[in-house]
């Protein structure tokens, strides 16, 4: 691989602290483009500098070529932008010539979520009788009760933990800090395992949630906790964390906050990403008007 594309996945690694799954994600991209330009010069060492905006059009146009979505395009250029950039202040290359390359548009599926019955019903699955199950009802209600992301939760420690103020210190993608509200039933649970915690986590480790062994959690693991929970509700293909995010998300906008309040407890930068969201509250609010308003069926109302 590039010196160059080392260099850059050890920032967003080390500085940016982007999560195991995104940087793979960005490696993987980087390489399939270092692959393309080095048949594109016929080379073996790549000069960036000679990186033109036309090249890294034929790029996208090859990926086209071979069916990929614009979905996976789209995250590809936004890909080579962040190292572009970086290769620009870094004073690697004079230009970025990847700057006034337009992302290419997409149909933005609407996110999943769960109705506030499902997840009542999630909630009271564990058996609050061990150390796991007791673990478990906690990871699943801080993921619903803050939205947080799977790399915060695993990476939470016990200093970020507010529970006086009823908050908890979140940090998030590119070291950014962000205080969230902690809520009583997620509160509640939080203290009954911190109370057993002692008992399993060794004392080097200051990560909120462990394994029983006493290790600090990791992605899979927690991943396959919320799957375990989530495969008892039917119809819905993603049984991941996120689901769980998408849920706190929809049900804040539903019950009438502020697109912005949401953004900024997401630890969204754009507010365009929280935006997909607003569309799900809508189709809430049509649902309301057509089981509610009599003029909403076919039926004229009696006078």
């Amino acid at each position: 691989m590039d010196k160059h594309i080392r260099s850059f996945i050890r920032y967003i690694s080390l500085e940016r602290r982007y999560s195991p799954r995104t940087i793979t994600s960005y490696s993987n991209d980087l390489h399939q483009f270092e692959e393309f330009l080095k048949d594109y010069f016929g080379v073996s060492d790549i000069f960036w500098n000679k990186v033109e905006k036309k090249i890294i059009r034929y790029f996208l146009i090859s990926l086209q070529e071979n069916h990929l979505s614009r979905r996976s395009i789209a995250r590809k250029l936004a890909t080579l932008k962040s190292f572009f950039k970086y290769l620009a202040r870094e004073e690697i290359i004079d230009h970025n010539p990847a700057l006034s390359i337009k992302m290419p548009k997409f149909e933005r599926k609407l996110p999943e979520y769960l109705s506030t019955t499902e997840i009542e019903a999630i909630l009271k699955l564990p058996q609050l009788d061990d150390f796991e199950n007791i673990r478990d009802l906690a990871i699943l209600e801080l993921f619903y009760g803050t939205g947080i992301r799977l790399s915060e939760l695993i990476n939470l420690t016990m200093d970020q933990l507010l529970l006086d103020e009823n908050l908890i210190r979140v940090r998030g993608k590119g070291n950014k800090d962000r205080v969230v509200p902690l809520g009583t039933a997620a509160k509640k649970i939080l203290i009954k395992y911190l109370q057993i915690r002692p008992q399993f986590a060794a004392q080097s480790v200051d990560n909120v949630f462990t394994l029983k062994s006493g290790k600090a959690m990791y992605p899979m693991a927690v991943q396959r906790i919320v799957k375990k929970y989530l495969s008892q509700v039917p119809n819905i293909r993603q049984k991941s964390p996120h689901l769980l995010r998408h849920t706190y998300a929809t049900h804040l906008l539903n019950a009438g906050a502020s697109i912005r309040v949401v953004k900024d407890l997401l630890g969204h930068e754009s507010l365009s990403t929280t935006q997909v969201y607003t569309h799900i509250s809508i189709e809430h609010l049509k649902d309301i008007y057509n089981q509610a308003h009599p003029g909403a069926s076919d039926k004229s109302p009696k006078t």
